[in-house]
């Protein structure tokens, strides 16, 4: 990604993944004597191990488009997001049983294999899991002390604070919707929601408007900036979602079992199901959801869901999201900077295989 001030992609990830490590490098001293260093350790590796980077680089360009200045606190206060962005996921693995995640063991995978290797007493699955809720709850936490100590302003951090804190909210009470969607009707309406609340606001809208309220951002902005983000974060899930089936795992670093296996209700899903024949809908209801199911079974359901049409109906709604988005930024109150760099993001948000 290029602009006119000469920030690529690369260079924001390499410089949000400097002020990352220098934060978790800090901790260590400040970790309780004592206490093991298991879950500190896990947390770290998690972290550092790869990621787009995403959140930081929407909270970044809200900043630029709003007037703010390129400078290591801002880099600092949008590499915050990334640790929020890791409690989300080392949550939403324990809810969806995942083993892996960008390629390794998940991490109550990898504490339920750690509790397994030294043969310790108890069970090693619940050991894995509650280790790594203690290890995405310390996400939390800090995500919030990165932020606040970015050394920014006080007043300026008070002013993004609040729309982060709104997106944590969002993103609980949509990670909520998902798991009554689970045992729901699967509606397209119902999965929709599910994504606006749980990826949309939390990938895209908010980290733009937190970039931009920490640079003094007026309403208008805010308002020009959502509208933009809403539909680009929708067709980011909606991607994620068709990856999730019909992905790479080489590539995802997640296999493609995990969705299908889940019964997860997804757009994709729910549109298959909304146009599936008879004989198609009996074939769908035997697979879809089952925890054993094998490869063989994935590649019926994914001809299944080719078949309906409901691969065409999502790609259809990925382009016209996408260009939405693009659209809005036309006449968006923001530096022109921030719009070519944005504009340049959604294509690469959009046009992935992972």
């Amino acid at each position: 990604m290029g602009s006119a001030v000469g920030v690529t992609a690369e260079d924001l990830a390499r410089r949000c993944d400097q002020a990352l490590s220098a934060f978790l490098e800090a901790q260590g001293p400040q970790w309780p004597d004592g206490a093991p260093h298991g879950v500190l350790d896990a947390c770290r590796r998690f972290v550092l191990a790869g990621g787009k980077r995403l959140r930081p680089m929407f909270s970044y360009w809200g900043w630029r488009g709003a007037g703010g200045p390129d400078g290591p606190e801002i880099i600092t206060a949008s590499a915050a997001l990334e640790l929020f962005h890791a409690f989300a996921l080392i949550h939403d693995d324990i809810m969806d049983g995942s083993e892996q995640r960008r390629g390794r063991p998940s991490m109550h995978r990898h504490f339920t294999d750690l509790h397994t290797r030294h043969r310790w007493r108890g069970d090693a699955a619940r050991y894995g899991h509650s280790a790594a809720l203690l290890g995405g709850d310390l996400c939390a936490a800090w995500a919030d002390q990165m932020f606040t100590g970015s050394g920014l302003p006080p007043e300026w951090i008070q002013r993004g604070h609040r729309l982060f804190t709104l997106m944590r909210t969002e993103v609980i009470a949509g990670q909520y919707l998902d798991l009554v969607s689970s045992v729901g009707d699967g509606s397209v309406a119902g999965a929709l929601t599910v994504i606006r609340m749980k990826a949309a606001r939390y990938t895209v809208t908010r980290p733009l408007q937190i970039g931009a309220a920490l640079a003094g951002a007026e309403p208008e902005t805010l308002a020009a900036l959502l509208r933009f983000g809403d539909p680009l974060g929708d067709a980011f899930q909606l991607r994620d979602d068709v990856l999730g089936v019909f992905g790479d795992p080489s590539v995802t670093g997640k296999p493609v079992l995990d969705d299908l296996r889940e019964g997860k209700p997804t757009v994709l899903i729910a549109l298959a199901r909304q146009h599936a024949d008879a004989g198609q809908s009996d074939k769908f209801k035997n697979l879809f959801g089952r925890m054993d199911l094998d490869p063989a079974g994935a590649e019926e359901l994914r001809t299944i869901i080719a078949a309906t049409g409901a691969l065409d109906r999502v790609e259809d709604m990925i382009t016209v999201r996408a260009e939405s988005a693009v659209a809005a930024l036309t006449d968006a109150p923001i530096t022109d900077e921030a719009r070519a760099a944005l504009a340049t993001l959604a294509g690469s948000v959009v046009d992935r295989t992972r």
